[in-house]
Formats: C-alpha cells, structure tokens, sequence
C-alpha cells in the first residue's frame, strides 16, 4: 500500500453483499440530509495482484438515483453520472446546489466507491478484495484523481476464516512494486485491517460471503457500496460505523 496516514483510523467501512452493498462514512459526518446525497474524503494506499486486474463492467452512464439517510431515514434524490477513467470509475452526484464526487472499483456484481463533498476528493479510496477458496485475497484498489487501479495479492500465513495473518504484494498506479504484511482481526459487525506495507495503515471494513471493502481516508471521506443488478440498477447501502439503521440508495440509468 502506498504510505498513508498512520495518525489516521478510519471510522467507516463498506459491505458488498450479494444482494446490496453498504456505504458507510465517518462518525463526524452525519450523510446526506433530505435531498442530498452523501458526503466524504481521505488519504492513503493499497496494491496489486499477481494476475491481471478484469476489465471493469461498463456501469458508466447518467443515472436518477433515490435514497434514504442512515438512522433518520430521510429521503433524498440526486442526479449521478458515472464515468470511465481507464481502470476505475468516476462517481459525480447533484444534489440540489449539492456536488459530491468520487471513485469506485468493480469486483464481479459489486462496486465500492470512495467519495467526498464538492469536486475534490484527492486523499479518498476504497479496496474492494475477494476471497479466494483457499484463503488468499485479490484486491482492487481505487484512489481519487488516479485513473490507474492498484491491485494487491494477500496470502494467509496463519488464522481462519478472514481473521489472521498475511503477506502482501502489489503494485500501485505507478507501477511501483512492494511487499508487507497485512493484519485481519473481528471487531463488532466487521473487522480492522492493519497493513504494513512499509507504513502502517489501519481501517474497518465489512465482509459479506467472498467479498470483502475497506475504505480509507479521513472524515470528510464517505463510502458506497452498490450491487449491480442484471438491468444494470445499481442496488445500495451506506452509513457510518455507529449507525443503528443503514441509508440506501438505488440509482436507474435514464
């Protein structure tokens, strides 16, 4: 992973489920309010696999999204254009005078996506990883402002399930190798991740079935998780870690 700010432990996750994902955003921001989408920013790093990353599924377009914010239930609407920006997408919400903007990867059926207030979101990412058969994890990793996903290969040395040990490798959009190592530990609802890849970096994230999403970055950074759906609607869940009620948004291409 790219050196990040160890003074900083993020206090949101994402979850990607099979049948909806989660967006989840730091305890100081309290989401989108009535006719607002979500809010965020960040700063930090990830990797890249032994293989090749997968062409991205082409999700771009102008969507009519509608959603609800966490604990309150407030509903919002908002415009969404979603943009291809050679590995990654860019995310750009309207909401009212409202813009927010982001980044998101694809792994399968799910998208993980890292976004901010405003127009500028540079230190925002998200790691979208899923879990192979024997233990192992392939990564994606997408930063906003970089076109180029990072990818990174986590092998388990010791532990069960997703909790444990394991060394990584990976490269970063300036196809810059490294190695370090990579700590899973349950904690609540999901897990922390602590890497060492050379510097330390610790966040939370939520695993549902064989995929698991971690995002990073400061408070001002947010996060979304949509599970694409095979009319292409993008099916999604966001909050925050403490959050008792998770707010949804479904966004339909025009």
């Amino acid at each position: 992973m790219r050196s990040g700010n160890s003074t900083i432990t993020l206090l949101l996750c994402i979850a990607i489920l099979v049948v909806a994902g989660i967006a989840c955003s730091s305890a100081s921001n309290t989401g989108p309010v009535s006719n607002t989408a979500p809010t965020n920013s960040a700063n930090t790093t990830v990797a890249n696999t032994t293989t090749a990353p997968s062409t991205p599924k082409n999700i771009a377009g102008n969507y009519n999204a509608e959603g609800t914010n966490p604990d309150s239930g407030a509903k919002y609407k908002a415009s969404l254009v979603i943009t291809p920006r050679d590995d990654v997408f860019q995310f750009s919400w309207k909401s009212g005078t409202n813009d927010y903007d982001g980044v998101g990867v694809t792994n399968d059926s799910a998208v993980a996506v890292a976004f901010t207030d405003g127009k500028d979101g540079k230190g925002c990412g998200v790691v979208l990883y899923k879990i192979n058969s024997d233990g192992s994890m392939d990564g994606k990793v997408g930063y906003w402002g970089e076109n180029k996903m990072e990818t990174e290969k986590a092998v388990r040395k010791s532990g069960s399930d997703l909790d444990g040990e394991y060394d990584i490798s990976g490269k970063n959009p300036e196809g810059e190798e490294y190695k370090g190592s990579l700590s899973v530990k349950k904690e609540g609802l999901g897990y922390m991740f602590n890497w060492s890849a050379p510097d330390p970096l610790e966040c939370f994230g939520i695993r549902a079935r064989n995929l698991v999403a971690v995002g990073f970055g400061g408070k001002q950074c947010s996060f979304v998780g949509y599970n694409i759906k095979p009319d292409g609607t993008l099916d999604g869940r966001w909050g925050f870690k403490t959050s008792k009620a998770l707010g949804t948004e479904v966004a339909k291409k025009k």
